[in-house]
């Protein structure tokens, strides 16, 4: 099958010809039907997050099941599914408690040493990243790591629930809790960015201020529920916020992974509010919190939001149907379908910020 590989820590992907495996125990082969391009596989591909090479990165996965492990007691073949990159094992103590996001044995979703290899190019190991390597005509993968979607719903759009959908929305609605009438700050309207709009406004935010370098997302950011637009070029956005909101938000999101954005998220936040730390920093990287002032003084939470505190199989098949309601935007997130030959300068395109999200589509 074709696929696109990393060979080296460079952010540039090589379309290539890897095999892929049948499926064993509890894999599921999904024949990838649109796979989006998330900035967490970029931020990977260009540093070092211990990621063996060769690889195969991707989790915005949705596509049509294949074929199916021996063990699989969920799907069929021919359903319709979307993949995530939360791995977990079902039987430990937090995925007992309904938190798979943090599972303490997601390793137990993948093969082990002596199992053979999910992927391989001329004979050698490619790693599967997040167990999904979703930039691929097809994908193996654990049934913990699929949800079923109803087939109503476009590929591409389903693709997104997978990651930028799930983080986002579920940053606001799982991890933040907001609750109606709550003010609300989001510094990055991309694609995860988006979500977070969404789910601030699904969970009935008073105000919901967008923060971006790029004025020209105005728009897209009032079109997902932004009451609000500040132009993070022009002045001080923390002040401009505490400003509009008579001292700050219940709660801030950052959605870039940038120490000085960072920084301003906790600042944004009103006393007792709270600042939700979403965007990928680089390994080793710190940020600076006046421990006095603003976690003892103005007692404001620091949380750190992996994939938005979220169960995959409640909460995908729910955006979902949401999203066939037309309660939930999906389609303003699609900013162009492209082939698998065209993943690097879509990535370019991405690292400028100029779009939301490109999702492969053919291959």
């Amino acid at each position: 099958m074709k696929a696109a590989v990393l060979n080296k820590l460079d952010g540039t992907f090589a379309v290539e010809d890897v095999q892929i495996d049948k499926p064993r125990g509890r894999e599921v082969l999904v024949e990838v039907k649109a796979s989006g391009l998330c900035h967490s596989d970029l931020h990977m591909a260009e540093s070092d997050f211990g990621v063996p090479l060769p690889a195969v990165f991707g989790h915005e996965l949705a596509g049509i099941v294949k074929e199916i492990g021996p063990d699989v007691r969920e799907f069929k073949v021919g359903d319709h599914v979307v993949g995530s990159l939360i791995q977990y094992c079902g039987h430990c103590e937090a995925c007992l408690d309904g938190r798979t996001y943090q599972c303490d044995h997601p390793e137990e979703t993948v093969r082990g040493p002596d199992d053979g290899q999910r992927l391989t190019r001329n004979g050698q190991p490619v790693t599967p990243v997040f167990g999904t390597s979703a930039f691929a005509e097809y994908s193996l993968v654990h049934e913990n790591q699929l949800a079923r979607v109803p087939d109503e719903i476009p590929f591409p759009q389903a693709s997104i629930l997978g990651c930028g959908c799930v983080t986002g929305a579920g940053a606001a609605i799982n991890t933040a809790d907001v609750k109606p009438g709550d003010t609300v700050a989001v510094i990055g309207v991309g694609g995860v960015g988006l979500n977070v709009i969404s789910g601030a406004r699904l969970a009935g935010a008073g105000r919901i201020i967008a923060i971006d370098m790029q004025p020209a997302k105005e728009e897209l950011a009032r079109k997902f529920g932004a009451t609000d637009f500040i132009d993070a070029g022009k002045g001080d956005a923390v002040e401009t916020v505490r400003a509009l909101t008579g001292g700050g938000v219940a709660h801030a999101f950052e959605v870039i992974g940038l120490k000085p954005t960072s920084e301003q998220a906790i600042k944004m936040a009103r006393k007792g509010g709270g600042a939700y730390l979403i965007g990928v920093h680089k390994p080793g990287a710190p940020i600076n919190v006046d421990v006095l002032v603003d976690l003892i003084s103005n007692q404001v939470t620091v949380k750190g939001v992996y994939m938005g505190s979220t169960n995959i199989k409640h909460d995908i098949p729910m955006y979902a149907d949401l999203y066939l309601q037309g309660r939930f935007n999906l389609d303003d997130l699609i900013s162009k379908e492209i082939n698998i030959a065209e993943i690097n300068d879509a990535y370019q395109e991405l690292k400028k910020g100029a779009i939301a999200r490109s999702v492969i589509t053919s291959f």
